[in-house]
């Protein structure tokens, strides 16, 4: 059987702080998500959607992340509301 979905694993620490004091904490996890995230980062940059090369990845980073929580928990009321103003902002998205 194939598999559905890819798998990646996402390390984030704390560098520093805005009161000047060094950052301390990590948080790591493995995710799945339908896109190849790697794929999505170059169309992003790639369109020139942001000026900047890590905007352009914070931006991927953020709404896939952000989208896939959203599919699989489709029927949350959370996201009631934000589900078409989504759907219109990635039909938009998808022909910039």
């Amino acid at each position: 059987m194939e598999k559905r979905n890819n798998t990646y694993h996402l390390e984030l620490r704390e560098l520093s702080l805005k009161d000047g004091s060094e950052g301390t904490k990590e948080l790591n996890f493995d995710f799945d998500n339908h896109d190849n995230l790697f794929q999505i980062f170059e169309v992003i940059t790639s369109k020139k959607v942001f000026d900047n090369e890590q905007t352009a990845h914070e931006f991927a980073l953020g709404l896939k992340l952000f989208t896939e929580v959203m599919l699989k928990n489709k029927k949350h009321p959370l996201f009631e509301e934000l589900r078409p103003a989504i759907m219109e902002f990635m039909k938009k998205l998808k022909s910039y």
